[in-house]
């Protein structure tokens, strides 16, 4: 389990980081989010060292120290590999800094390179490979030595559809090994998606932190989608109604003052009239996200 406790960072007279405080578990999927200039990854380089800081952060109760980072993987937001190597030279070099043997490598490099349907071979050269191929070879860089610590900062960034996907799933078995996951992204829908957790910053202080569903119930279930015949118009001068629009799906969708609304409104939609869908929600984590970012939604 990962731990930070009272994480404080400046950069000369400018702090950065408040009274950082959460876990990561074993077997879970942490998300951090927030907006660009948060946090976020002055956190993560504070987890691996990389900066100096103020506060405690330890894996397992200990101190993460040089002969720790073996069991962290590690995928940064700039991608760097090195283009005149090939790819098991790459992959050996960084992989045997892991502590991994050169022949382990060797045998389990191809195994990850049909995992996630890198089209290449061992022998070819980082700066021949597209730049999806290669974003997959960091990839099996960050997990190829079966890290306890799985730290992705904008793992999606640059992929196709597809390739989203399949790293979802990559995702989702390393967590069924039981490792601890901790990742960024701007787009909520992944990380209501795949998250067992969520850490919220804002400005550099934790604004929410808990399990996902936990956190959205803390918002009420102020989204109502019905479906009625009756105009926006009608629907925006209901009691208790903030806003309306239409869905996709052709349904239209409440935004409640309060919760307790929806047993009034389902009184008053249901005279006369048949109602085919009435759907008492909590808010997204995209709309949460936007609420506590100051976005109106």
């Amino acid at each position: 389990m990962l731990e930070v406790r009272s994480l404080e960072k400046s950069f000369g007279s400018k702090q950065v980081l408040f009274g950082i405080d959460f876990q990561a578990r074993p077997g879970r999927i942490l998300g951090l989010v927030g907006k660009n200039g948060a946090g976020k990854t002055t956190i993560f380089h504070s987890i691996l060292k990389f900066l100096e800081y103020q506060g405690e952060i330890g894996l397992d109760g200990q101190d993460i120290r040089q002969e720790t980072y073996a069991r962290i993987g590690y995928l940064p937001e700039e991608r760097s590999l090195m283009p005149k190597l090939t790819v098991l030279e790459q992959v050996r070099y960084l992989a045997t800094l892991k502590g991994m043997d050169a022949k382990e490598v060797k045998e389990k490099l191809p195994q990850w390179m049909k995992r996630l349907e890198v089209k290449g071979k061992l022998t070819d050269k980082i700066k021949s490979l597209s730049k999806g191929n290669q974003q997959k070879i960091q990839l099996i860089i960050t997990l190829i030595h079966e890290p306890d610590l799985i730290i992705l900062d904008e793992p999606f960034s640059g992929l196709d559809p597809v390739n989203t996907e399949l790293l979802k799933q990559v995702i989702f078995q390393e967590k069924e090994r039981g490792a601890t996951i901790i990742f960024s992204d701007h787009v909520m829908t992944n990380v209501e998606e795949l998250c067992d957790d969520i850490l919220m910053i804002r400005d550099g202080r934790v604004v929410l932190h808990g399990p996902v569903q936990d956190v959205r119930n803390q918002y009420g279930k102020t989204r109502l989608f019905v479906s009625s015949e009756r105009s926006k118009e009608e629907l925006e001068n209901l009691p208790h109604v903030k806003q309306v629009s239409l869905t996709k799906q052709g349904s239209w969708k409440l935004i409640l003052e309060d919760e307790s609304a929806g047993r009034e409104l389902f009184s008053i939609l249901t005279q006369g009239q048949y109602i085919a869908t009435f759907d008492q929600q909590a808010p997204t984590i995209d709309e949460i996200f936007k609420l506590e970012s100051g976005v109106e939604v």
